[in-house]
C-alpha cells in the first residue's frame, strides 16, 4: 500500500502543497482531481521520486522511500504527450523500458502488454504511423509491461478527442480493473473522476478539500466551492428565515438548523421534474437538446435538464431540488 503523510513544497515561496496525507490500497484507483496549480502533477512527481518534499514522507508497504530512487521503485507513470520515441517501432518503444531493467521474456512481456490494450497486431509498425488514441495504447502497454507496483497518470487523456477519450477510458477502467494494479488518476475533468475513480481526492490550492467515492462526492458536496467546481447545479448564496432561504432570485424551501439571519449556500441540483409548477421561475435565455432531454439555460444563468423544451424567452416556473451546502 502507497502512503503519503503531510507532504509540504514549495514553489518560489509560494507554497504547491500543504499537509497533504492520503493512502492508495491494493488495486485501488485514487484520482486527484483538481485546476491547474492545484498540486495534483507536484504529487506524482513526488511519489515517482522525481522530486523531493520539503517535509512529510512517502511510504510503499510501511517503508519509506525517502532516498530511493525512481528506477527502483517499480512505479509506472504515464502522461498526456505519450513520450514515444518516433524513430522506433511499437514493439522497441514498449521494450525499451524492459531492457534498461533487465527483464527476463522481453519478447513475451511486449506481446502480452500490447494483447492488453488491444496492440498486439501493431508491434512492428513506426509510431509516427499510428493515430493519436493508437499512440496513447502504447504509452499504456510501455507502462505495463514492467509490471508495475504502482500506476500513475498524469492527464493520459487530454489530448484526445470526447468521443475516443471516453472509449480509451472505459478500457483503462476495465484494465485496472483486471490487471488490479494500484493507480493514481490525475485529470481536472470531473467526468473522467466520476468514471474512472474508486476514490476522489479533490485539490485545491494544495489541499485535500473533499475525499469520498464519486457517489459520496457527488451526493455530498463539501462546499459551494466544491459543487460549483464540479459542475453539480446552481449555487447561490441566501439567508435564513422563518425555516426558508431568502436569495435574490427568491425564496427557497430548505431543511435546515441554522438560524435566523445565517448566511447560507444553496445548491439546486440541475435535474427539474415538471415545467409547470415550483418555486424557481425565470425566462429561457437558451435550449439545446442532449439526447434524453433538453439543457434550459435561464437568462439569470442557472440551468435545468428537462424532458421537454420551452421556447426561447418563456417564462417557466420549474420544481428543483434545493440543498444546504455545509459553511466553509
Amino acid at each position: 500500500m502507497l502512503e503519503l503523510i503531510a507532504l509540504t513544497k514549495s514553489y518560489e515561496k509560494q507554497p504547491l502543497l500543504r499537509g497533504i496525507s492520503f493512502s492508495v490500497a491494493a488495486g485501488e484507483t485514487v484520482c486527484l482531481l483538481g485546476a491547474s496549480g492545484s498540486g495534483k502533477s507536484t504529487i506524482l512527481r513526488i511519489v515517482a521520486g522525481l522530486e523531493e518534499p520539503e517535509s512529510g514522507e512517502v511510504r510503499w508497504g510501511g517503508q519509506s522511500l525517502a532516498g530511493v530512487p525512481a528506477y527502483q521503485r517499480r512505479f509506472g507513470l504515464m502522461f498526456q504527450d505519450y513520450a514515444l520515441f518516433p524513430h522506433l517501432s511499437v514493439f522497441e518503444n514498449v521494450a525499451f523500458g524492459l531492457r534498461m531493467l533487465g527483464v527476463d521474456s522481453l519478447q513475451e512481456r511486449v506481446i502480452a502488454s500490447l494483447a492488453l490494450v488491444k496492440m498486439d497486431g501493431f508491434a512492428q509498425r513506426r509510431v509516427t504511423e499510428l493515430s493519436g488514441g493508437e499512440q496513447q495504447r502504447v504509452a499504456m502497454a510501455r507502462a505495463l509491461a514492467p509490471d508495475p507496483r504502482l500506476l500513475m497518470l498524469d492527464e493520459p487523456l487530454g489530448a484526445l478527442d470526447r468521443a475516443l477519450k471516453e472509449s480509451l477510458l472505459e478500457e483503462l477502467r476495465h484494465i485496472l480493473r483486471q490487471t488490479r494494479i494500484p493507480a493514481i488518476y490525475v485529470t481536472h475533468d470531473q467526468e473522467e473522476a466520476f468514471t474512472i475513480a474508486d476514490r476522489i481526492l479533490l485539490l485545491r490550492e494544495g489541499r485535500i478539500v473533499q475525499a469520498g467515492t464519486p457517489p459520496e462526492v457527488f451526493a455530498k458536496p463539501a462546499s459551494a466551492w466544491v459543487a460549483s467546481f464540479l459542475g453539480l447545479g446552481n449555487v447561490v448564496e441566501g439567508q435564513v428565515r422563518a425555516g426558508a432561504a431568502e436569495t435574490p432570485f427568491g425564496r427557497f424551501s430548505i431543511k435546515t438548523n441554522q438560524p435566523d439571519g445565517q448566511r447560507i449556500s444553496l445548491l439546486i441540483r440541475p435535474q427539474a421534474e415538471v415545467l409547470d409548477s415550483g418555486e424557481i421561475t425565470g425566462r429561457v435565455a437558451d435550449v439545446v437538446f442532449r439526447g434524453e432531454g433538453f439543457r434550459v439555460e435561464l437568462e439569470n444563468g442557472w440551468y435545468f435538464h428537462v424532458p421537454s423544451a420551452p421556447s426561447i424567452g418563456e417564462q417557466v416556473r420549474l420544481k428543483a431540488r434545493v440543498e444546504c451546502l455545509p459553511s466553509p
